[in-house]
């Protein structure tokens, strides 16, 4: 075969470092487009960002040529490094050195997209830490508690 064809569909999570509420709701459209540009200039296509003020979630297929590690890594630190520009204040921003990725069937990316659409709805009645461990379950992702918070 002479081509290399690929689509991986992601969910992938992560949070701000211990959880703190950096990403307002007038800051986080901002925050969230950047994040969907970092992808797409990965090579990505990125269908949906949101979140709350302690997290993001991107509905993202994988690009080809990078690894999934490759590619959170370079959303965390391109983000990071934006966010710190936009304010003195927020020179101490920073990510979770963790993340949580989980794949997705093309037929669910419909779903996902409008779990992320309803992001503040959600978390009216549900932290971020037990929706975090929810899709840890759903995924039958072994996890030691101690390690997944930083």
């Amino acid at each position: 075969m002479p081509q290399s064809l690929s689509r991986v569909l992601l969910h992938v999570i992560f949070s701000t470092k211990d959880r703190q509420p950096w990403l307002s709701q007038t800051l986080r459209p901002a925050v969230f487009a950047y994040l969907a540009g970092v992808a797409r200039e990965m090579g990505g296509e990125c269908f949906r960002v949101g979140g709350m003020n302690d997290h993001a979630h991107l509905a993202l297929i994988l690009p080809r040529t990078v690894t999934q590690a490759q590619l959170v890594e370079e959303l965390k630190t391109a983000s990071s490094r934006w966010y710190k520009q936009q304010s003195g204040a927020a020179r101490d921003f920073s990510w979770q050195r963790g993340y949580g990725a989980f794949s997705v069937s093309p037929q669910g990316l419909p779903a996902l997209c409008d779990y992320i659409d309803a992001q503040e709805e959600h978390h009216r009645t549900v932290v971020f830490q037990e929706e975090y461990r929810k899709f840890l379950r759903k995924y039958n992702v072994p996890y030691d508690e101690r390690y997944v918070w930083d």
